[in-house]
């Protein structure tokens, strides 16, 4: 799988994660606090609801008409476990192959040291 589409889960979960703590909010609220642009934000609100993760209810006497109340379906909290799952392997496995590099990086500086020392006493 490509780093883009890990990134993109990733943001689902993030999104999910966010409208499961404030269900009251704005896409561009969102959008500012994952870091993602607004139309991004738009496009993974529109697949969530139309695969029925998630559901988006306009407010009736909010002053903003731009914001809605989302809330996870029972098909979401599912999903979201799901999600929850694969971003904890995904980001094991990162955490594994940087520990792996940085002992390779650690023996490249190392030797690059003893070649370094050694070329000073000559």
């Amino acid at each position: 799988m490509d780093n883009q589409s890990n990134k993109n889960k990733d943001y689902d979960i993030y999104m999910l994660r966010y409208l499961e703590k404030k269900q009251e909010v704005s896409q561009r609220e969102i959008a500012q606090h994952l870091g993602i642009s607004l139309g991004k934000v738009n496009f993974i609100l529109n697949a969530l609801v139309a695969k029925g993760i998630i559901k988006a209810k306009n407010f009736k006497n909010n002053k903003n008409k731009r914001a809605y109340a989302y809330f996870l379906t029972s098909e979401g909290i599912k999903e979201k476990a799901k999600m929850t799952l694969g971003f904890f392997k995904r980001k094991n496995n990162e955490y594994d192959n940087l520990k792996i590099e940085l002992r390779l990086l650690e023996k490249e500086v190392e030797t690059s040291k003893a070649t370094l020392l050694g070329a000073n006493e000559k």
